[in-house]
């Protein structure tokens, strides 16, 4: 399956979307910063499974409605950051949509997720996609599951990669980075973190109105990577 995820900078970029959706035959959209309330219903051969409700910055999944049924979308409030006490609040940083996949028979969950932003620690953002994908779990404990999204953390990733191990999620980066906004803080903020999943590619797309480079994953479910 083919999956964009966007950080679509306070929804600036997001005119692009029908563009994105219609050029890489997506299966699936994640976004991160839109603007919920004026999100379309149906992007092309996509429709909105769910969004945020209680953020500024929203996040949402989309799904070819052709291939995919949706079971069940469930957002989580994870741990704060002095950001979201003081400044401007982000609720819900995570959104999950347990699908029925036409094509293969079997059920997969894709989440949209949104790390706190550099002020806070790295410390706390490990914490955060630890949650997130423990309430993943809950949607579904043996699934298959891709978790998309803006991470914020463009240095350490190694030591990252060994602490999402240990969760038994793997960590992927794209091909190039995927942040260039400022010169010190360049570098892979947008990547994939999946299991029960086959990665086979994550490709930085070009940069649009966003800060944010959009990533292309294409992934598969062990079972049918398998059987291929």
């Amino acid at each position: 399956m083919k999956i964009v995820s966007y950080n679509l900078r306070k929804n600036m970029a997001s005119a692009e979307l029908g563009g994105l959706a219609e050029r890489h035959d997506l299966d699936l959209l994640c976004l991160q910063e839109c603007d919920t309330k004026l999100l379309p219903a149906v992007l092309g051969d996509l429709k909105l499974a769910d969004a945020t409700k209680l953020n500024r910055l929203g996040l949402a999944i989309y799904y070819r409605e052709s291939r995919f049924t949706p079971l069940e979308t469930k957002t989580f409030m994870l741990k704060k950051s002095l950001h979201d006490m003081i400044a401007s609040p982000t609720h819900e940083r995570l959104i999950g949509t347990r699908f029925f996949d036409d094509e293969t028979g079997h059920e997969f969950i894709a989440a949209s997720f949104h790390a706190a932003p550099l002020t806070a620690t790295n410390s706390l953002r490990r914490n955060q996609i630890k949650a997130a994908h423990a309430s993943l779990r809950e949607m579904g404990e043996d699934l298959p599951t891709v978790m998309v999204g803006d991470y914020n953390y463009p240095l350490f990733q190694k030591g990252l990669g060994k602490h999402i191990g240990k969760t038994g999620y793997d960590l992927s980066l794209s091909d190039r980075r995927t942040y260039t906004r400022y010169k010190i803080f360049t570098g892979h903020f947008d990547f994939v973190t999946s299991v029960g999943m086959a990665i086979e590619s994550v490709e930085t797309l070009p940069i649009g109105a966003s800060d944010h480079l959009p990533i292309l994953v294409n992934a598969a479910s062990i079972a049918k990577a398998a059987a291929a």
